[in-house]
């Protein structure tokens, strides 16, 4: 690519948040990579604490009714990509803008539906397949289906270029310190367990687990991620049965509430503790960039839609029994309440778990990222001016 594109992405948040933690980690690793970016939400408050730096390249737009054109300058900057997440659909003041720039100029954009992650089979027979528009002002336009996955027959994960070598020189003792949590650096015999979760039955039951025997024998410190993952556990300790010690009468468990971290933040997270229960979509992929043990709560559906989704996850990822006996007591029953009750999970097996995760994280490391694939995707399918056509 021999030249820097305007990209607009366009973002509505429905519930949590992921919709525009991942909408932002596209934009800024476009925008690293020499881009520009145009991020049209919603509601766009979550990135006060996730990116509170922001990034150079991206601007972020409101999206709450009629955009702005004209303090976008989009007919000044017309976009060369549209990216509508998870079909969010795209304003049709804008529609209109792209049509009348196309007839004035002769240019339209790449118009791609960026579709939420899964593991299941449909991902690589419908990704990056064309839906023709049929009405409107743009009609005979080209939408493209463009989905994230495991493969290299789909869009890839987002991944950052420098990933690696941040990981590399991440030292979790002074980041620890930072957040004010005193550790006794890697000769410790204390286990970090991080807890970024909706309200699963079995979180009772594993506080109980940690509290009477901790994680591998060892006394665990549990790292619990700010809003709903803190406000369970809180309900859950406030129960008048409380958490139960061990047979000596201790408790091998310690909990440190988290503030909201930044996404960069939430990495390090991630990178200092020896297991991590993750939900949704961005976490996971973060999760699988630490390669640490770690156990998913999928988006819980009413319909229990979401099973088969973590079944073709847990299938990709060679999942051991154990780490499959576990992500089936983590998720079942999700829609209730967390002090409802709920299964016992098994104590974790971290060797297996380990050596599943480092598996994955390798199998996804020699694939191409997702930001690599898409640019590599817009310069081989549609014809803008400035181009270089790339093999793959």
């Amino acid at each position: 690519m021999n030249r820097s594109l305007q990209w607009d992405i366009f973002c509505k948040v429905i519930d949590n948040f992921g919709d525009i933690g991942v909408c932002w980690r596209l934009a800024a690793d476009l925008a690293s990579r020499g881009h520009q970016v145009r991020l049209w939400a919603d509601d766009a408050s979550a990135l006060r604490w996730m990116a509170p730096a922001g990034c150079v390249g991206v601007r972020v737009l409101p999206w709450v009714g009629p955009p702005d054109l004209t303090a976008a300058r989009f007919e000044q900057q017309p976009p060369d990509v549209m990216i509508e997440a998870f079909g969010c659909g795209i304003a049709p003041e804008l529609i209109a803008a792209c049509a009348r720039i196309e007839r004035v100029v002769g240019k339209k954009p790449v118009w791609i539906n960026l579709e939420y992650l899964s593991a299941e089979p449909y991902v690589e027979r419908c990704h990056a397949m064309p839906s023709p528009v049929q009405s409107g002002p743009v009609a005979g336009w080209i939408k493209w289906f463009y989905y994230p996955g495991f493969t290299e027959a789909t869009g890839g994960l987002l991944r950052e270029p420098d990933l690696t070598e941040r990981q590399a020189g991440f030292d979790r003792t002074a980041w620890l310190a930072t957040q004010g949590i005193a550790w006794k650096g890697e000769k410790s015999d204390e286990k970090l367990v991080s807890l970024f979760c909706y309200e699963p039955p079995a979180l009772a039951g594993l506080l109980g687990q940690l509290a009477q025997h901790g994680l591998a024998g060892q006394p665990v410190r549990l790292l619990v991620a700010a809003g709903r993952a803190e406000n369970a556990v809180k309900a859950i300790l406030s129960d008048e049965i409380g958490l139960q010690p061990n047979i000596d009468g201790r408790s091998q468990l310690s909990i440190s509430y988290l503030p909201l971290l930044t996404q960069r933040d939430y990495d390090h997270l991630l990178w200092t503790c020896d297991l991590n229960f993750v939900r949704g979509e961005d976490s996971v992929v973060r999760a699988l960039w630490a390669g640490k043990p770690f156990v998913w709560q999928i988006y819980p559906q009413h319909d229990d839609a979401h099973l088969a989704k973590l079944h073709a996850f847990l299938d990709w990822l060679d999942a051991p029994p154990s780490l499959r006996a576990f992500h089936a007591a983590w998720n079942e029953g999700a829609t209730r309440q967390a002090t409802s009750g709920g299964p016992i999970p098994s104590p974790p097996d971290l060797p297996a778990w380990q050596s599943c995760a480092l598996g994955a994280r390798s199998r996804l490391m020699a694939q191409d990222d997702l930001s690599t694939r898409l640019l590599r995707f817009v310069a081989k399918n549609v014809k803008i001016m400035g181009f270089v056509d790339q093999p793959g």
